[in-house]
């Protein structure tokens, strides 16, 4: 196993990896939308929350040789399940053509006020480099 650490996403503040790579797969951490490099920056808008959510998984894919065009299975956990059209829009637009399994999760609440979250399995570009 080998553990990933990007700058480019915002540090693991707990007892746990941005991600793993195991077996010629990524297992990417449940990511919230803050900021790499300003942990105190607070976006607000959903739609930009959900942006950075996304932009931090992909940085961390990016680190452990991966992308978003390998994901095969994404977790995506929304505080309100009215915020549900605007993630979906914006997913498709991040994820084109490409089409993971995908389960959205609406939940009372998340870490620090947040409110979208999202954990991703992805291939390696190159399965050798588990």
């Amino acid at each position: 196993m080998k553990t990933i650490s990007t700058p480019d996403a915002p540090e693991a503040r707990g007892h746990y990896s941005q991600a793993i790579v195991h077996g010629g797969m990524v297992y990417v951490a449940g990511q919230l939308p803050g900021v790499p490099g300003d942990p105190g920056r607070r976006l607000e808008s959903f739609d930009d929350q959900a942006r950075q959510v996304i932009a931090n998984v992909a940085a961390i894919l990016e680190a452990a040789g991966s992308s978003l065009d390998h994901v095969v299975k994404a977790t995506v956990y929304i505080a309100d399940v009215s915020d549900w059209p605007a993630f979906n829009a914006i997913y498709a637009e991040a994820f084109g053509a490409h089409r993971p399994a995908r389960t959205v999760v609406p939940v009372a609440g998340l870490h620090y006020g947040y409110r979208v979250e999202m954990d991703v399995i992805a291939a390696l570009k190159d399965p050798r480099g588990s």
